[in-house]
Formats: C-alpha cells, structure tokens, sequence
C-alpha cells in the first residue's frame, strides 16, 4: 500500500476491524518511513452484476438506482430509512447468489415482494409502476387483493397452530373455524 503522504510502500497495519455491516475490513495503517496513520478498506470484489431489461438490453446493476426507486414508493410514508437500507441489502444479495444477469422483472418481483409485507400504500406505488397499471380497474384489483390477504397479528397468538390442524381431520379443522367465527361474532 502506497501512504497518501510521502509515497511510500512500506507500512504495517496497526489495527484491523470489521465494519458494521460487515461487508468489509477496516486497517489502520502506519507508514515506516514519515509514520504518518491512514485507513484502508479491504472488501470482497463482487462480480458485475448485469440486468435484463424489458426491451431486452443489458444494463449495469445500479444499487442506487434501486434504493431510489424504493424510497420513492416509500416517500411521504413514516418508514424509517434503516428499514429501508435492510430491504435494498436482502435484494441485493438474493440478487447476487442468482447469478451475473438478471431480468428486471425478477428485481421488480422481489421488491413486491418485500413492500407487501412492510407498507402496503409503498407496494401499491411500486406495483403501479412496476407491473404498468393504465386504468383505475387495475388500482382496484390490487387493492382488493391486498384486502383479501391474511394479516397477522404479532401481538396475538395462534388460535389453533399449524401442528394441531394438520394431524386432525377436515371436519374437525371446519368445526374449529365455524366456533372461532361464532365467537368474533362473524368477523375473520
């Protein structure tokens, strides 16, 4: 390693740690010659990762393109930004393990993915963007898709858990419904 200062190339590394993420390690360098201390970043080399688009050309992957089209789905909505680097970091590296090219729908499939579990008015922006709504029918579709899915509550445990059900037959998992029904009083 060259120091910024005199030129040098003899130095030694006086401290090494992780960095937060780690993604990369941290040194903290002496040089020999003028001991002047400077830091340096060692981090794996990625391979370039290239999209498919939909007209069927290639283009760079661009993580801040990305994150950019993310935080404007997310935008005016009271979603932290650290919520949101996680998301941008989980799609990247699925991205990554897939392979060196990767079509734009699957990129648009995984943040679908992510959103509809985060913030539904986000995954309504994206999917408006994403999947080329033109008329209002397909913003109702959607919504009511959304409306139709299970949410779960963190809060509440399960009234009968996945292992109970599963072991019983069809009428006693029906007759378990119909009772759990009866007593929210006909709401699901």
């Amino acid at each position: 390693m060259r120091c910024p200062k005199c030129g040098s190339r003899d130095d030694k590394v006086i401290d090494s740690r992780q960095s937060r993420d780690s993604s990369s390690i941290r040194r903290r360098r002496e040089c020999l010659k003028c001991k002047y201390r400077f830091t340096t970043y060692e981090e794996i080399e990625r391979s370039d990762l290239r999209v498919v688009k939909r007209d069927r050309t290639h283009e760079r992957f661009d993580r801040r393109k990305l994150a950019g089209s993310i935080a404007k789905a997310f935008e005016k909505r009271s979603t932290s930004l650290l919520t949101l680097e996680e998301m941008v970091d989980e799609i990247v590296h699925e991205l990554e393990t897939s392979g060196r090219e990767v079509p734009s729908s699957l990129i648009g499939a995984k943040v679908l993915e992510k959103l509809r579990g985060i913030d539904e008015v986000a995954y309504l922006r994206y999917a408006s963007v994403h999947q080329r709504f033109e008329d209002v029918d397909q913003f109702v579709d959607a919504i009511h898709t959304l409306g139709r899915r299970i949410k779960p509550n963190a809060l509440q445990r399960e009234l009968f858990p996945p292992d109970i059900t599963q072991g019983g037959s069809a009428s006693v998992t029906a007759r378990a419904r119909d009772i759990a029904i009866k007593k929210n009083h006909g709401r699901v």
